[in-house]
């Protein structure tokens, strides 16, 4: 078949080259410059290549590990692997050994640093129900609500830098049936699933580089720089800006899906309502220059809302090669960008010993992640017959990670056989 990728993110490349996999012709519009969608590099940015965000991968990404395997890129080398680690500059927090799981995360809780008795026995308990009733919960109910009974050092060192890093999405507002289901995946579903993969380089050589170059020598047609205008529906087939498919799979942002959706006249009144319901959340992240190398490549910050916005910093010259460089991270904050920049200067300071650091860039991805509220009704991956839609966004168990994008963008490739 002739197969229409619109969108070259993570998951359009994904689709795109499971579809080349399978025998369709393939062309892929993209109507930016570069692809990687919200992962990708900036170039030449001060002179020196930055991401459009700092990510985290962690070992359970079963899906985009293989497909950076298939397209030529050795995670072994791409990526820094270290067990799951939230340990502060002070040496506070959680760290877990290398031990079969769940004994990794068990002897991780027995000696985290800084944690009571008290501390401990109250996340083992909640564990324990967790995995009782099956990783499951009401769909209604929150983070918070979830671990209700955790202490608030647990909940301050443990549940919220995961909840934020995973769901971009404050505890009191996030899925806790979502979390659940990233709890088992990364930390009682296999040896290694709760790593933290750190990248050595820039996202765009992490898979989007590779793919592109794939995707050119199998013979796909790609159309970087493109937008498309239209998409209309003909017979059995697809139109798009008047050129013939038999599918098209819609890998855009969730507001231009819905936009070319709407234009198509196609009676999907229901999946562009649930797509243009999505609320999102922002991600941003602050790169600095003049620092000393830091204790781990990756450091937990102590996060406060009002004062201290970021909850980790990664050293960019350990990780890869860019002298003096910190990237601090900080996900679901609405702060204007000159005041999230002097308090992350101040928060360097206070809690990393810091000081006399500057600003670098600061790259705000303002719609970085849909926020992954409980209950929320995502949109199928189905849109009409012959036209799909894949994305973080979609229906699926993960809330808007690399991973989840991959999924999609595999599934839709593979739903059009």
């Amino acid at each position: 078949m002739r197969l229409a990728v619109v969108g070259a993110g993570w998951a359009g490349l994904a689709c795109a080259v499971e579809a080349v996999r399978q025998g369709h012709a393939v062309p892929v519009f993209e109507a930016a410059p570069h692809a990687g969608g919200r992962a990708r590099r900036v170039d030449d940015m001060h002179g020196m290549a930055l991401d459009n965000g700092q990510h985290i991968l962690i070992g359970a990404y079963a899906a985009t590990l293989q497909l950076m395997r298939d397209v030529g890129v050795d995670p072994e080398r791409a990526l820094l692997r270290l067990p799951l680690s939230l340990r502060f500059a002070d040496g506070g927090g959680l760290q877990l050994p290398r031990l079969p799981a769940p004994l990794d995360l068990l002897v991780g809780i027995f000696r985290a640093r800084g944690w009571t008795w008290r501390d401990k026995s109250a996340l083992l308990r909640a564990a324990i129900g967790w995995r009782f009733k099956g990783f499951r919960c009401d769909a209604s109910t929150t983070v918070a609500e979830l671990c209700a009974g955790l202490t608030p050092r647990v909940m301050q060192e443990l549940i919220e830098p995961l909840c934020v890093s995973a769901l971009n999405t404050p505890v009191a507002q996030s899925s806790g049936q979502v979390f659940l289901r990233v709890l088992h995946d990364a930390l009682f579903s296999g040896s290694g699933g709760a790593d933290l993969l750190l990248p050595r380089a820039d996202l765009g050589a992490l898979l989007p580089d590779a793919a592109l170059a794939w995707l050119r020598a199998h013979a796909a047609t790609l159309r970087i720089g493109q937008r498309v205008r239209v998409i209309a529906p003909e017979a059995k087939t697809w139109r798009v800006d008047g050129e013939a498919f038999d599918r098209v799979v819609l890998a855009c942002a969730p507001w231009d899906a819905a936009r070319l959706v709407r234009a198509s006249g196609l009676p999907a009144e229901a999946w562009c309502a649930s797509t243009e319901a999505l609320r999102f959340e922002a991600i941003a992240t602050i790169y600095l220059r003049g620092a000393t190398p830091l204790a781990e490549p990756m450091l937990a910050l102590r996060s406060d809302l009002a004062t201290a916005p970021a909850q980790f910093v990664f050293d960019k010259e350990r990780l890869c090669g860019l002298p003096g460089v910190l990237a601090m991270v900080v996900s679901a904050n609405e702060t204007p960008r000159e005041l999230l920049e002097t308090q992350a200067l101040a928060q360097a300071a206070a809690q990393l010993g810091q000081a006399g650091l500057r600003v670098v860039q600061t790259v705000v991805e303002k719609r970085a992640t849909f926020a992954c509220t409980p209950g929320l009704a995502r949109p199928p991956a189905t849109i009409a017959p012959g036209l799909l839609a894949c994305g973080d966004y979609v229906e699926g168990p993960y809330p808007a990670t690399l991973e989840g994008a991959v999924l999609s963008g595999l599934a839709a490739a593979r739903a059009t056989a």
